[in-house]
């Protein structure tokens, strides 16, 4: 009986965790496109950028490859690649972006 009610209990606490992470939306991972006019900084990737790093609440526009595009770092994720994100053919190659927690978040502790 007691297994029994353990499988149950786990099995209860699956499918809850399934329902939570069926309801989460790429924005809300990783952010959202926004206006390049919104941007409060504006970061030229070249073949010497590595990775990128911003702090969450940021709004950044991207300048490769002679296109642009701007984020809104709003998500939860602290770290992801920008191709994610980025517009097909803006990216010539894989891009990490550190997404670190800005004073909001780090008064919440």
């Amino acid at each position: 009986m007691r297994l029994f009610v353990s499988a149950a209990a786990a099995l209860t606490l699956s499918a809850a965790s399934l329902a939570v992470n069926a309801s989460m939306t790429q924005a809300d991972v990783f952010g959202k496109p926004a206006q390049a006019s919104a941007a409060q900084r504006t970061i030229v990737i070249d073949t010497k950028t590595r990775w990128i790093t911003v702090e969450r609440g940021d709004v950044v526009k991207f300048v490769a490859n002679g296109q642009e595009f701007a984020w809104a770092f709003n998500g939860l994720a602290s770290s992801f690649e920008l191709n994610r994100v980025a517009p097909s053919g803006v990216l010539d190659r894989n891009l990490k972006v550190y997404v670190w927690p800005n004073a909001e978040d780090m008064a919440d502790k």
